[in-house]
């Protein structure tokens, strides 16, 4: 039995949701830390602080790193090292969760517009898609960098709203992180929580999105399809 019966367009996170980007996230983080001589963190830590955007992404690495805050001229070597490594490891460390490619086909099938709404840095949202092959599903792109406030904040999800027409109601929003959940509530569209994603080493279930899944293809019958 379908959770959401009048769905009209969907809007999904990226890191975490649909795409395992985690390894890439890591090696160009530890990249950037050994190059500054400290240590690197590793996949495991890496992955509980994913989720914001790289700004605070490296903000963490490096408080964790120093034990303590870093100055911002700290904070902006390693943004940039952190960008010129991931530009290197963003393909090669990113694989499809199961069943996303699919799933995303049959919804394209039934003629549901699909968004990406993403605090990862903007340049590397479009190749990325373009790699894992799942860029033609897409009908609006929002990353970290098109919007003047990221998630948790809902201005992505409202310029979603707009730009499908579709009412709060009928747009439902796909994450796996308490900013995403947060988003979403705060625009008062449905949202789902993805269990298998990165959320800062807490289940999703605590963020209370509307319906929590396991795995990407039960997307469909929860909707009806």
């Amino acid at each position: 039995m379908a959770h959401f019966t009048d769905i009209r367009a969907l809007a999904f996170d990226l890191d975490g949701t649909l795409v395992d980007s985690a390894p890439g996230l890591s090696q160009a983080i530890d990249h950037a830390l050994s190059d500054l001589q400290l240590p690197p963190p590793g996949l495991a830590l890496a992955s509980t602080w994913i989720g914001n955007g790289a700004d605070v992404m490296m903000t963490r690495a490096l408080t964790w790193a120093l034990g303590r805050e870093p100055h911002a001229e700290e904070q902006r070597d390693a943004r940039a090292l952190f960008d010129k490594y991931y530009a290197q490891t963003v393909e090669a460390g990113s694989t499809l969760f199961p069943q996303v490619k699919e799933t995303l086909a049959a919804l394209q099938a039934k003629g549901l517009p699909l968004a990406i709404v993403t605090n990862k840095p903007t340049p590397f949202v479009a190749p990325l898609l373009k790699s894992l092959g799942i860029d033609e599903y897409f009908t609006q792109i929002i990353g970290g960098d098109d919007v003047i406030v990221k998630k948790p904040h809902p201005a992505a999800i409202f310029l979603v709203l707009g730009h499908f027409g579709v009412l709060p109601g009928q747009l439902l929003f796909v994450g796996d992180s308490r900013n995403d959940i947060l988003a979403a509530q705060a625009a008062g569209v449905p949202n789902i929580g993805m269990t298998f994603g990165y959320n800062y080493g807490e289940p999703i279930a605590t963020s209370q999105p509307d319906l929590t899944l396991d795995s990407f293809d039960e997307l469909l019958p929860a909707i009806g399809l």
